[in-house]
């Protein structure tokens, strides 16, 4: 009998424990304890004063939370709906569409997912500006100028510019993955239809959808907890949260009462909130898809 390597397998995992210890765990428990606490920039940490659930309390009561609480179940309503949908969309015109650039519609439709969040938020901050931005000059070109917007600029359409970033950002993500659970389905299933005169919409909703909901709750989960996420830094550099909150988000609110008003406690606890909320919708997902199932 072969003896097990327990000391060699220790060792080598060593390592990635201890680091995982020093950078998630201890910041974990510390930003935990912070939000049980009044710690400012002047009392931080240890020597702040323990005020158990306050905090927690407060943000109830406060308006500028509970608007930015409101904007992030919107965009986690409306953008991962539209994601998951329109990345399926592509993924089934690639998979079975005659198409012969394929591999170059792949490499397009990925490209916008490598790319930093920050440089997204830039891009489309240009796209919408109100006077030099290609949408408006779009509108101009086709003679819909009555729909022209200062768009980051009104409190209602702030929020969707940054949805519309966040869905252009995130699709060809999601469609790679709807590419190979597409790609696992017997293409005898498509072909059969095709014989029995089904188009590519029947198929598609009556083979793909059906057959890829395993697939498709997961890629859900990953698109809620990625735009409550992702909604941080595009609302930080497009909007900055406004005007007057309409865009601001849970972890945007979140870095402005710990980073500009040096409110550590309050901030660590609408930190540990939104993953609270985050653990509980994803428990939700995952429930309501394998009941589906």
């Amino acid at each position: 009998m072969v003896k097990k390597p327990r000391l060699f397998i220790a060792l080598c995992t060593l390592p990635a424990l201890i680091l995982t210890i020093v950078f998630m765990i201890v910041p974990m428990v510390n930003a935990i304890y912070l939000s049980f606490t009044s710690s400012t920039a002047l009392s931080v940490g240890f020597n702040s004063k323990f005020v158990f659930l306050d905090n927690y309390k407060y943000m109830f009561q406060d308006k500028d939370f509970l608007q930015a609480l409101f904007n992030t179940l919107k965009l986690m309503l409306v953008i991962p709906a539209v994601t998951i949908f329109l990345s399926l969309v592509f993924a089934f015109i690639l998979t079975q569409g005659q198409l012969k650039e394929k591999s170059f519609y792949r490499t397009v439709f990925f490209f916008p997912s490598i790319v930093s969040m920050t440089v997204v938020g830039i891009v489309w901050s240009f796209v919408f500006n109100p006077t030099r931005g290609i949408l408006n000059h779009m509108l101009d070109l086709f003679h819909f100028s009555t729909w022209k917007h200062a768009w980051l600029g009104e409190g209602k359409t702030a929020l969707w510019c940054i949805g519309a970033a966040l869905v252009w950002q995130a699709i060809g993500y999601y469609m790679v993955m709807h590419v190979a659970s597409i790609d696992g389905i017997s293409q005898e299933v498509y072909e059969a239809a095709s014989i029995d005169g089904a188009t590519g919409v029947q198929k598609f909703f009556r083979i793909t959808i059906p057959l890829l909901r395993r697939s498709i709750g997961t890629t859900y989960i990953l698109s809620l907890s990625g735009t409550i996420n992702l909604s941080f830094t595009l609302s930080n550099v497009m909007t900055g949260g406004g005007p007057n909150g309409a865009s601001s988000v849970l972890l945007q609110y979140m870095y402005t009462q710990g980073m500009r008003n040096a409110n550590f406690g309050y901030a660590m606890a609408i930190a540990m909130f939104t993953l609270i909320l985050a653990i509980v919708l994803a428990m939700i997902s995952k429930k309501v898809s394998s009941e589906k199932e």
